[in-house]
């Protein structure tokens, strides 16, 4: 009798560990968008999080500070060449991605260190400046339709961020 009870006590904690994991991973759930562009593979792996009725831009995203560019850990790009961003060479390679957004302009930054998770226990991202490859600088536009989760597009032009009432366009050829 207690080896049964302990068996269903077991059982249970497992289970409800399980749940509560899955339910706090799909608070930002991971995605990847894939693509070519020029011939060039390019994958960006990032954490998609909600607008959950918050106010984004110059708030849960501030402007005028670093930010990892999607939720959890730093959103990661991958390309299999050598490409141009914005007119800059980005050697072939796995780059961090981190925005510096303002009103009017973004700087999207490309980071040598990757692997790690997007903030500091303190709320500040994980950029090491030392590490930076490239800075371009781009203009944000309004978006045709509400994004409620951010999602990166890759197309012919390069990839888009995409979230809340915003895209943040990126040339790469």
């Amino acid at each position: 009798m207690k080896r049964a009870t302990f068996m269903k006590g077991l059982i249970m904690t497992m289970a409800l560990s399980c749940m509560s994991t899955l339910i706090w991973a799909q608070a930002s759930p991971a995605a990847t968008a894939t693509g070519t562009v020029n011939g060039a593979t390019i994958s960006i792996k990032y954490s998609s999080p909600s607008v959950k009725g918050r106010v984004i831009w110059g708030g849960l995203v501030p402007y005028d500070k670093v930010w990892r560019a999607g939720a959890n850990t730093a959103t990661i790009l991958e390309t299999d060449k050598d490409i141009k961003v914005e007119g800059k060479v980005l050697p072939a390679g796995k780059y961090s991605v981190y925005a510096l957004p303002t009103e009017k302009s973004w700087t999207i930054i490309f980071n040598s260190a990757s692997g790690q998770w997007g903030i500091n226990r303190d709320g500040s991202t994980t950029e090491d400046i030392t590490k930076d490859v490239l800075r371009v600088t781009v203009t944000p536009a309004k978006s045709a339709t509400m994004n409620e989760r951010l999602v990166y597009n890759i197309n012919n032009n390069g990839f888009v961020l995409s979230w809340e009432n915003l895209d943040i366009p990126v040339s790469i050829k």
